[in-house]
Order: C-alpha cells, then sequence, then structure tokens
C-alpha cells in the first residue's frame, strides 16, 4: 500500500542578520577580553610597560603627543577596552606616520639642496639616513589593527624621528652656513671687481685729461662756471700756456724750477689744489687759474704781463 504523502518539511529559519560592522580605518576593534590578553602577553613578552616607555626629548608637539598618549593608553587597557582609547591609540599611530612621511620627505629635499648646490659643506655627512625611522613605521603600519602593540612601535618611532629630524637640521645648517659663505664670498668678489672698474675709469679720465685737449676743455669749463670768463679770456689763457708749459702737466724748468701747466714757482704751491698736483693737469690748472684771478684779475691781464715782461 502507497504510503500517505508526508507533509512538508517547515522551512528553515532564516539566518539572522549579522550585526552591521562598524567601520573604522584600521582593523575591527578587539574585544575586552582578548585586548587584556593580548596585552598581558605582550607585557610578558617584551617587559614594555607605560613606565618603561620613554618620552622622546626635545620632540616637536606633531610627535611627542602621540607618545605621551600611547603610554598611558597601553597601561589603562589592562582596566578598560573603551573603544575611544583605541581610537586614541590608532589616532597617535597615524600621526606618527605622516611625521614619518613628513621627515623623510623633508631629509631628501635638504639632500638635494646640498647636492645640487656643489658647495663645500666642511666636516659631516651629507646624507641624513633614514632607514631605522622607515622600519619603525613599517612595523606600525603591519600592526595596525592591533591596538595593544602600537603605542610601543609608535614610541620607536618617535625615537627614530627626533633622530632623523636632528640629523636633517644639522646637515641644513651646514648647507646654509655654506650658502651664507658663498654670497659673502661672491659680494667681496663684486666689490673688488667695481673697485677696480672705478680705478680703472679714473685712471682713463685722468689719462684723457692729462692730455692737451683734455686740459684746455677742462680749463675752458673751470674759466667759464667759476669765473664768468668767456671765449675772449679763453683765447688769452690758451696763448699764455701755450707759451710757459705747451699745456705739459710734466713741464719743467731746470733753470728756475717753474713746474707744471701754469709754470708755478715752486710747483710745491700747487698742492693748496690738490695732493695730486704733480700727476693731474686739473689740479694744476684749478691753482694757475686761482693765481691768475688774484694776481691779475684776468687771463688776459695775465697775458698783457707775460707780453710786457716776458713773465706773469
Amino acid at each position: 500500500m502507497l504510503s500517505q504523502p508526508t507533509s512538508a518539511l517547515p522551512a528553515a529559519p532564516a539566518a539572522p542578520e549579522p550585526a552591521a560592522t562598524p567601520k573604522r580605518r584600521r582593523a575591527t576593534a578587539l574585544t575586552a577580553g582578548a585586548v587584556l590578553g593580548t596585552t598581558m602577553g605582550l607585557v610578558a613578552l617584551t617587559g614594555f610597560t607605560a613606565a618603561s616607555m620613554p618620552l622622546a626629548s626635545g620632540a616637536s608637539a606633531a610627535v611627542a603627543g602621540p607618545v605621551q598618549v600611547a603610554g598611558t593608553a597601553l597601561a589603562a587597557l589592562t582596566d578598560t577596552s573603551e573603544p575611544a582609547l583605541f581610537e586614541k591609540i590608532g589616532d597617535d599611530a597615524d600621526a606618527a606616520l605622516r611625521a614619518t612621511d613628513a621627515a623623510v620627505a623633508r631629509a631628501k629635499q635638504v639632500e638635494a639642496d646640498a647636492v645640487a648646490s656643489g658647495l663645500d659643506l666642511g666636516e659631516g655627512p651629507t646624507t641624513v639616513d633614514t632607514t631605522d625611522l622607515r622600519k619603525a613605521a613599517h612595523r606600525v603600519e603591519t600592526f595596525v589593527g592591533l591596538p595593544p602593540m602600537l603605542p610601543s612601535l609608535t614610541s620607536t618611532v618617535i625615537e627614530h624621528l627626533e633622530d632623523v629630524v636632528t640629523e636633517t637640521n644639522a646637515l641644513k645648517a651646514r648647507h646654509d652656513a655654506a650658502v651664507q659663505r658663498k654670497a659673502e664670498a661672491d659680494a667681496a668678489a663684486a666689490a673688488a671687481a667695481e673697485a677696480q672698474r672705478q680705478a680703472e675709469a679714473a685712471a682713463a679720465a685722468l689719462a684723457a685729461a692729462n692730455t692737451v685737449e683734455g686740459a684746455q676743455a677742462f680749463a675752458r669749463d673751470v674759466a667759464a662756471s667759476q669765473y664768468g670768463w668767456g671765449g675772449d679770456q679763453f683765447s688769452c689763457l690758451v696763448n699764455l700756456w701755450n707759451r710757459e708749459s705747451g699745456w705739459n702737466y710734466q713741464a719743467y724748468n731746470a733753470g728756475s724750477g717753474a713746474t707744471g701747466i701754469p709754470q708755478a714757482l715752486p710747483g710745491s704751491k700747487m698742492a693748496s689744489a690738490g695732493a695730486d698736483w704733480q700727476t693731474s693737469a686739473r689740479t694744476q690748472i684749478v691753482w694757475g687759474l686761482d693765481y691768475i684771478a688774484r694776481a691779475y684779475g684776468s687771463p688776459c691781464g695775465a697775458w698783457g704781463h707775460s707780453n710786457a715782461f716776458n713773465w706773469y
């Protein structure tokens, strides 16, 4: 006889929806028991305690903060598993990693600047060793999902950060000093070159002024600007000093000792117009025009006296 058909089996209850897992930047938070067990195991294996984790001396606020908080956080894990505490530990680890990236980038830039300058930096290395820092940062990244391990690892990062920052600052200081020395040397060289240029220009101007043409041009300007003497007076002056010296600033009368373009007697009288009276036609002319103005009133007056007595 055929068996009666059995009633349909009840449908299996639907599996309960899994509770929504909070999204985090890091791995899922550990339970309080797991945290406590991991923490105690870490302490037993490493001997690490909050008190044993040093705060890097001289570290900047950006890198010192994570270490300080991490140290107190690890001790607190034996009493609490408050999610906010884990979040803080992770935040501090993230801050240390960001500081690492910045420190490594700055070290590379300072190295590149030093090499590109081609300057002598003196004694000391021209590179910054970031190997230990990058290794320590990699360990933090590896254990980012295990909050109890992060404080110690973050502390190591901070210690190496301080070393890298110190080395980078030292290299930059040496590079800056070399740049300053170069700037000072360039400035000194530029000043010396300018002084040389001015000296050469002055020598060229003096040489031009000491020619007959240069001496007469200067005498015409001074006669007009300082004494108001025009072309007629200047003609008398040209005739007078053509006779006396030929407008030669080196003229010397061995018989009388008269010297220079105006034939001053003695020549040292012209020192009242300038210490360079022996080498400068301009100084001799300044003295000679002053002498003519005082003694004869004008070049034509001096020229008339010279014609009458053969001297002036």
